[in-house]
């Protein structure tokens, strides 16, 4: 299957660099590209098909109807045709179908991404390969490798764990590898397949949630180091990261794993969490670099829901339309775990490009529970 490519405190604070002149960057990002997959559905039209996958026949379908309406979500991508799902037996076939399928996203994302660098597979040094709802051994950049021309001396760095934060944290480590190997390409692929996840016959409130909320798709991040050529339509500068993990809330998000493959965990504290303690860590970060949440122009922010969206922009006190960019990507796309902060960075470059050296932050959260912050400038 071909798939079409698309665009007071009980937690410490960071530690931050000293006050003066922004680090020179180690990283330029060359392309952001996202692959989604060709079975697009509106949400008014997943209720009935998720509610007959999730519920036990009869049962009430009031508070499935109320979260798919509250999810911010209008249209998603998925895997599979919806009718598909009722047939995957076990997590044995479900994690057949993210290989399959993953596999192919994953392809039109890589190579997407290096059409839009101007560069080949042989030129790519690292491969950073996230996914937090499949696996595999060999893992999904070692079957890529040969299907798309990768050079055999290519590192590799396949990871799993790191969910929702993935594409922050690895636009991250590229920065990290970059700084340390001026000369070299690396890139961050992406892919997560929600559905895949979804519990049959589980009506708990967090596979409910999960319904309503995740799409799939898969996207990928080209990067060079500072000692590389970029042409004059790169993207933006890395000029820091930051991560932080919040003590004792290892409960909050992730999975119980089971027989029957990745049951979803999904706290209501995770709002409040963010709310109380996020826009102190982001304030420390920026005033580490001279800056100040005024000083930012682009937020690029990983849309974990509409209560965790709005706890964000509360808590740093952002302007009304500040994290806009999230929001249409939850409702063309829903959350998409680790990708979706590349589509966001993807659809922001392309559609609402920044002025030339104005700074942005890029930002999301995960399984941990963590954050991770990355200070771009354009």
């Amino acid at each position: 299957m071909r798939v079409p490519v698309i665009a007071g405190d009980a937690f410490p604070a960071p530690a931050v660099p000293g006050q003066g002149a922004v680090p020179a960057t180690g990283i330029t990002v060359a392309a952001v590209r996202t692959a989604l997959p060709p079975h697009r559905y509106a949400q008014d039209d997943l209720v009935e098909p998720i509610g007959d996958l999730c519920l036990r026949p009869g049962a009430d379908r009031a508070v499935l109807r109320r979260l798919h309406a509250s999810a911010g979500v209008r249209t998603r991508h998925l895997a599979l045709p919806i009718e598909r799902y009722a047939s995957l037996g076990d997590f044995g076939q479900s994690n057949d179908a993210w290989m399959a399928v993953g596999l192919e996203l994953g392809e039109q994302a890589l190579t997407g991404a290096l059409r839009g660098a101007g560069l080949e597979p042989a030129d790519v040094d690292l491969l950073v390969c996230a996914s937090i709802t499949g696996i595999a051994a060999p893992s999904l950049d070692a079957r890529l490798a040969g299907r798309v021309g990768l050079r055999p001396d290519v590192k590799r760095l396949p990871v799993f764990g790191l969910g929702c934060v993935a594409g922050a944290a690895g636009i991250s480590r590229l920065h990290d590898y970059l700084c340390g190997h001026p000369d070299d390409t690396a890139v961050l692929l992406t892919v997560e397949l929600c559905s895949l996840t979804l519990q049959q016959r589980d009506h708990t409130r967090a596979n409910l949630v999960a319904g309503a909320l995740f799409g799939d798709g898969a996207a990928a991040l080209v990067a060079r180091g500072s000692s590389c050529g970029i042409g004059s339509n790169a993207g933006p500068s890395v000029v820091a990261t930051c991560s932080h993990l919040y003590p004792g809330t290892e409960q909050l998000l992730g999975w119980d794993i089971g027989a029957n493959g990745f049951r979803v965990v999904i706290d209501a504290g995770i709002p409040g969490i963010v709310r109380d303690h996020l826009g102190r860590h982001v304030r420390a970060f920026l005033a580490g670099h001279g800056l100040t949440t005024d000083d930012i122009e682009t937020w690029v922010c990983h849309p974990g829901g509409p209560n965790v969206l709005s706890a964000v922009s509360d808590t740093l006190g952002l302007p009304a339309d500040a994290l806009d960019s999230a929001w249409r990507s939850l409702a063309r796309v829903g959350n998409m775990s680790s990708v979706s902060v590349l589509h966001i960075l993807q659809n922001t470059w392309q559609f609402h490009r920044p002025e030339p050296d104005t700074w942005g932050l890029l930002m999301a959260m995960g399984p941990g529970f963590c954050t991770e912050l990355v200070l771009l400038r354009w």
